[in-house]
């Protein structure tokens, strides 16, 4: 006597994925190809790791990317990972839609938040060491050798917080993705005016420039709801408000050498102030 043999679904929506994938016959790599999301991306997607993505807007355009390339409903599986991520989803409306909890664009990254905290404190403790110093009696300011160690701690100290923001830089190598806050028209041509990508993104959505393509340029009206990656790691948006961006250079270097020009303008306003102050 035969018995009908019946097949579980997969449970968890990585597992859904990687399932309507091999059924197609596709591989990892070919669907990092097709889909131009990374190998090491496709594979978190498949196991379900949507933690190690680069932030929940991410985990859900490349989950919606994906289940597009494989014939599911990209909506559904959307939904299916913001509930396994945790999150309820927040409907949408127009361009000035509100952003949905946890969205990278307006909460600062861990590490980030750490490294601002452990800032705060050294700043604090140095402010309270030279005010203790400036009011204390002659007799009891510490000895040279108790400033020496001071000093030397507070170095070590500066030494490991700077190494962790230089771990946090991208590689100007890296692969450069955007992926849409919110529906927004883009762009994106070669340095021979031949175009790459032109759409309109619906939010999630996501599109990397081919790593051969020379001298990219990005055109868009809205560069306030396109993030950015580049090798995976967030880097700051063109722009913060709606304006027209015409043919801005969108290779991995050009967005690097604009986040360091911003930064140097800043720190040479903020000189003029550090300079006037008393001491």
């Amino acid at each position: 006597m035969t018995e009908a043999v019946h097949e579980t679904p997969p449970a968890g929506v990585g597992a859904q994925l990687r399932a309507a994938r091999e059924a197609q016959g596709k591989s990892v790599e070919d669907m990092a190809m097709t889909t131009r999301i990374s190998v090491r991306h496709i594979e978190h997607l498949d196991a379900g790791e949507f933690d190690l993505l680069p932030g929940r807007i991410y985990a859900i355009g490349f989950a919606k990317t994906y289940a597009r390339e494989v014939g599911l409903d990209p909506e559904t599986v959307a939904d299916q990972v913001r509930a396994e991520m945790g999150e309820e989803r927040v409907d949408h409306a127009g361009y000035n839609a509100t952003f949905e909890p946890g969205d990278p664009a307006r909460a600062p990254g861990r590490k980030l938040l750490w490294f601002s905290v452990f800032a705060v404190v050294l700043l604090l403790a140095g402010l309270f060491v030279f005010a203790r110093q400036l009011f204390a009696p002659a007799a009891d300011l510490p000895s040279l050798v108790e400033q020496e160690q001071a000093e030397e701690a507070a170095q070590q100290a500066a030494s490991a917080a700077a190494e962790q923001a230089a771990a946090q830089v991208p590689d100007a190598g890296g692969e450069v993705a955007i992926t849409a806050e919110g529906e927004a028209w883009v762009r994106i041509a070669d340095g021979e005016g031949r175009v790459l990508k032109e759409a309109i993104l619906a939010e999630g959505e996501s599109y990397t420039v081919p790593a051969d393509a020379e001298n990219p340029q990005i055109s868009t009206a809205r560069p306030d709801l396109l993030a950015i990656t580049i090798g995976g790691k967030a880097v700051p948006k063109l722009a913060d408000e709606m304006r027209t961006m015409m043919n801005q250079p969108f290779s991995a270097a050009a967005l690097l050498a604009r986040g360091q020009g911003a930064q140097a303008s800043a720190q040479a306003q903020a000189e003029p102030a550090s300079a006037a102050t008393p001491r």
